[in-house]
């Protein structure tokens, strides 16, 4: 893939972007919205709304996702051997807000079940993802999690997708 053309005085300044503009490029990328679950100390459910989901290998199945380090979340996920990650439809856009929100009994709606290792899983979802977790690695002010995929479920359902920091609908392309 070709570079641009950057003359050599300029590429001796080039400089890290500032967050606020390296957010606002990556916000270009639409992405699918999932609800990432664990069972917490005690049991507890834990979830949080994240678009860092994706795909890594199909032999053997691993996804990943990320997490922040300074996320109240972090150490339920990090002591949790399995996790779910359900993949938001078009229809759940108001518990995708809800999941991303850190107040009051996040699990008060939708229609939840046990999953693998006691992780939540929604109902409705366009996908779902259960997973035991292969590895957790830090990676500047995340943690990636990596997950093989024991079981799923696939609905013929369209996703809700994120760009550009607004909830958006999939359409096809005549």
């Amino acid at each position: 893939m070709p570079t641009p053309d950057i003359p050599a005085s300029a590429a001796a300044a080039l400089l890290p972007p500032p967050p606020q503009a390296l957010r606002a490029a990556l916000g270009r990328f639409a992405t699918g919205v999932s609800i990432i679950t664990c069972a917490g100390p005690g049991g507890a459910p834990v979830g949080l709304t994240a678009n860092s989901f994706s795909a890594l290998s199909l032999d053997p199945p691993l996804v990943l996702w990320s997490l922040r380090l300074a996320s109240s979340s972090l150490a339920a996920f990090d002591a949790a051997p399995h996790f779910a990650v359900n993949v938001l439809a078009e229809s759940q856009v108001d518990l995708s807000r809800r999941f991303a929100a850190s107040q009051g009994d996040k699990f008060a709606e939708g229609a939840w079940g046990p999953g693998l290792g006691n992780a939540p899983v929604l109902a409705g979802c366009a996908a779902v993802f259960e997973c035991e977790v292969a590895t957790r690695q830090v990676a500047g002010d995340h943690v990636l999690f990596i997950g093989r995929v024991l079981r799923l479920a696939d609905l013929a359902v369209a996703p809700l997708l994120f760009q550009g920091g607004h909830y958006r609908m999939l359409g096809e392309v005549l």
